[in-house]
């Protein structure tokens, strides 16, 4: 009898951080074949990961879908800590995040839903009147993680390759001929961001401008008209990411000139850049990525085809793959464990 073989759809940095977690609980009768349209060394406007910013900043609110990325993002914040100290180069660094919101939803003014998702952060703290800037009615300040996207994804397809796990690039058209990629495959996990015709599935389209000056800490802030301003600076001298847009079904792949000055002047304004810039921005690349977001969020679930074969979807993350990687790559495993297509091992 030939190994069975895990086929993973999508070399994202969901589908990357599941193969990986998938990886170890493998047995000896098992391997695993990443598949893709894309992979880290690539640049394409539908391949989101390597376009990311990409930053932690969570988001508080009562709804099932925002307590479930609640407790992704916290288990993803653990597991990035535990990955920065034990190996500098993956491009993760830990740094002071701040927040400044002129016209916070509801949300952000009740205390317990701030905390559900706050409280786990180094040095939480909200900020008083005279902390914030003028126009500013709700702001914090707390420990995150930056992360330079294109190197985290690239170490994780390194990792994933030295583990033993196997890669081919190959566009699917369809789910189900990921079980014709190798000769014995009862498992195929769909982490293809959109989640092939999922009619809940949609786009939402990001422009950001790259830039090489330096900033020291990463700042989010919500102007009055419900917009947002970031800067997310990107470790190891990646420079940094100025953003940015949230435009659900905008297919345009084409960066806007007057978006950027709209994102650079309002950069000028708010975020700490060192005085040698002298207000000027060195613009290393505009950056148009799209987002494969889902209503209702993510869909983390085994769907099961005629006799043994299963489809565990873990897809839909929108604008957050970064922030609740691990957290969905280890619910994705639970699913896998719950219906016997992967052994529980004690975790190493």
């Amino acid at each position: 009898m030939s190994k069975e073989t895990i086929v993973v759809i999508g070399a994202g940095v969901i589908g990357l951080s599941t193969a990986l977690c998938i990886q170890q609980h493998l047995t000896p009768t098992q391997s695993i074949l990443l598949v893709a349209r894309d992979f880290p060394s690539e640049t394409s406007v539908n391949y989101a990961s390597p376009w990311a910013g990409a930053h932690y900043r969570p988001v508080p609110g009562s709804s099932p879908q925002a307590l479930r990325e609640a407790d992704q993002a916290q288990r993803t914040y653990e597991f990035l800590k535990r990955t920065a100290a034990a190996e500098p180069g993956t491009g993760i660094k830990f740094i002071e995040g701040v927040e400044h919101l002129e016209a916070p939803p509801p949300e952000y003014l009740d205390q317990q839903s701030v905390r559900n998702v706050y409280s786990h952060l180094d040095k939480f703290q909200i900020l008083g009147k005279e902390e914030v800037p003028a126009g500013v009615v709700w702001g914090v300040k707390y420990g995150t993680y930056v992360i330079n996207s294109p190197v985290y994804c690239a170490h994780l397809l390194r990792k994933f390759v030295l583990n033993g796990g196997e890669t081919r690039q190959y566009t699917l058209a369809n789910l189900k001929e990921a079980f014709s990629m190798a000769g014995n495959v009862k498992t195929v996990v769909n982490c293809s961001g959109s989640g092939f015709e999922d009619p809940k599935s949609f786009i939402i389209r990001g422009q950001t401008c790259l830039v090489r000056n330096p900033v020291t800490k990463t700042i989010t802030r919500q102007n009055t008209d419900g917009s947002w301003s970031f800067c997310i600076p990107r470790p190891l001298e990646g420079g940094t990411i100025i953003g940015g847009t949230k435009e659900p079904n905008n297919w345009d792949p084409n960066p806007s000139l007057e978006t950027r000055q709209r994102l650079l002047a309002n950069a000028t304004k708010w975020f700490p850049f060192t005085s040698e810039s002298g207000g000027q921005f060195d613009v290393i690349r505009d950056i148009v990525g799209r987002r494969p977001a889902r209503e209702g969020g993510l869909c983390i679930e085994a769907e099961q085809l005629a006799g043994d074969r299963y489809i565990v979807h873990g897809y839909g993350a929108g604008g957050r793959g970064f922030e609740l990687s691990r957290g969905v790559a280890e619910d994705v495993v639970a699913v896998m464990l719950e219906k016997r297509l992967l052994q529980a091992k004690a975790s190493l």
